[in-house]
């Protein structure tokens, strides 16, 4: 991997912030992982997308690797005598990780420790090699499940367990039942677009309500509110609706709700309508010039 991209691998670019890269890496970890991806391709993925993540994830390793590149994280570092070289090297070396899933070992490359990773995203204990004996299992929620809760029946090893889920976990969250561990995987919802604990909405306006202001009813996922749209209201206006977001997870209380505005401008118009905004207009025109 010494020539390889490591922003390439994993989807973002330099400028990226260290919340994109995460984020990024956390979805392609779910896709890859050994436990939904089991051909050598996605083994080989998997360990790519890691060992990437760690240099991009540390400030000071991701510095590095901005200006010597992926050889300075090779095992030997750049060459004899460079800057990451033999024992000098703080990011080389390590021991060899390896994850076993019925009976198959994956090989993480003696670079990354996919424990920590996976404790960072999942909170709770790793599902790799001899740290972690827990069983591991994926389960799929529709968003609204995700944002409310729900119990769900599954089968386990042949015998049927019931899974309460709280509210607001999100694609990638881990947690612990009884002797083993569930991935959550949310879908999408074409309504509601989420950041965390908060949700994005966009609704559309005309272009008198903008001007003049209105009421404007919303769907929340707490159901319908009627929010004040104010006079002058412009375009990509972020209107927040406090506490009206999903449960957080791990604290008290939840996220916002936020409402952008989109103005719609008619592509037709009646006759009186046009009149009325060449009055507009020109209203508007004398009363500049008056100042």
């Amino acid at each position: 991997m010494a020539n390889t991209d490591y922003y390439s691998l994993l989807g973002v670019s330099k400028s990226s912030t260290a919340d994109e890269i995460k984020k990024s890496y956390r979805k392609l970890a779910l896709k890859y992982h050994p436990d939904h991806n089991k051909t050598k391709e996605g083994e080989e993925k998997f360990k790519e997308i890691t060992k990437a993540y760690e240099v991009l994830s540390d400030a000071q390793k991701r510095q590095t690797y901005d200006q010597y590149g992926a050889a300075a994280f090779e095992q030997g570092g750049t060459g004899s005598g460079g800057p990451f070289s033999g024992q000098g090297n703080p990011f080389g070396g390590g021991g060899q990780y390896t994850y076993t899933s019925n009976g198959q070992g994956f090989d993480f490359g003696g670079f990354s420790d996919p424990f920590e990773i996976f404790e960072q995203f999942f909170g709770g204990a790793s599902p790799f090699g001899g740290r972690s004996r827990r069983a591991t299992y994926s389960l799929s929620l529709t968003f609204t499940e995700a944002v409310n809760g729900v119990e769900k029946d599954v089968m386990i090893d042949g015998k049927k367990q019931k899974i309460k889920v709280p509210a607001g976990v999100d694609s990638g969250t881990r947690m612990r039942f009884d002797a083993y561990d569930v991935i959550f995987d949310v879908a999408s919802d074409r309504r509601f677009q989420r950041e965390g604990s908060d949700v994005i909405t966009e609704e559309e306006i005309s272009f008198p309500q903008a001007v003049i202001g209105s009421d404007l009813k919303v769907e929340t996922v707490e159901g319908p509110v009627t929010i004040k749209i104010p006079a002058g209201t412009q375009p990509e206006t972020l209107i927040r609706l406090r506490g009206k977001g999903i449960q957080r997870l791990r604290s008290n209380g939840k996220g916002d709700h936020y409402v952008k505005i989109k103005v719609t401008i008619p592509k037709t118009i009646t006759r009186k309508q046009k009149e009325l905004l060449e009055e507009f207009e020109s209203e508007s025109s004398s009363k500049k010039k008056w100042f």
